[in-house]
């Protein structure tokens, strides 16, 4: 049985990936930790659009990511893998941490990648 649907260009997956990155930044800006995890829609927002950043991350090409080491690719889908499959629970420490230290890194990262290729 064959796909019928075209094939997505790559590069609307890197703009995915900025947009649930912004989302994050946005859903969690203003609260501290304890915060973050009592409000549960926002904590699972947060959760659902890191998931989402892990498998618009797995869209992007081999030699894409090769080029561009700068991005933690593979820490990226294997937090989703995490996420998803919740392997060993989640800590709520290293998802506020993903959130306040890696995903405004990692915004600055993909708009540059975006750039790049722009």
């Amino acid at each position: 049985m064959s796909d019928a649907r075209p094939r997505r260009e790559w590069r609307f997956y890197l703009d995915d990936m900025i947009g649930f990155a912004e989302k994050v930044s946005i859903y969690t800006e203003g609260l501290d930790q304890v915060s973050f995890v009592a409000d549960a829609l926002t904590y699972d927002a947060t959760l659902r659009n890191l998931e989402l950043i892990g498998e618009a991350a797995t869209r992007i090409p081999d030699e894409v990511r090769a080029m561009h080491t700068e991005i933690p690719w593979r820490m990226i889908i294997a937090t989703r893998n995490r996420l998803i499959h919740a392997y060993l629970g989640i800590d709520d420490d290293t998802v506020w941490s993903i959130v306040r230290d890696d995903i405004p890194v990692l915004l600055v990262s993909l708009k540059a990648l975006k750039q790049h290729y722009e």
